[in-house]
């Protein structure tokens, strides 16, 4: 039998490999955000350009996960995500 000790470390391990994931994963999204509102916003047509690279990042995903074999979680999560982003990108455009 496992030594309990060992499992509560290694669990303290994943926990804050977690935490590192997910403070990395929230500077990305947070810097991806700005930096395409900043591209989207001096676009002639802003609300355009926005669905072009929303639509072409879920069209990538779609792809992507038709070929590689990927949990369900995964691919939902990602275009979540995308949702995500579109949302907050277009509350910075002119309607």
């Amino acid at each position: 039998m496992a030594d309990t000790t060992d499992i509560n470390a290694q669990i303290a391990d994943l926990k804050r490999e977690i935490a590192e994931l997910s403070g990395l994963s929230l500077a990305t999204g947070v810097i991806l955000t700005q930096l395409l509102q900043k591209i989207v916003s001096r676009e002639m047509s802003p609300q355009s350009a926005a669905t072009q690279i929303v639509n072409n990042a879920r069209e990538a995903i779609e792809g992507f996960t038709a070929q590689v074999a990927v949990d369900p979680v995964m691919k939902k999560r990602a275009l979540d995500a995308v949702t995500q982003y579109e949302d907050q990108i277009r509350s910075v455009l002119p309607i």
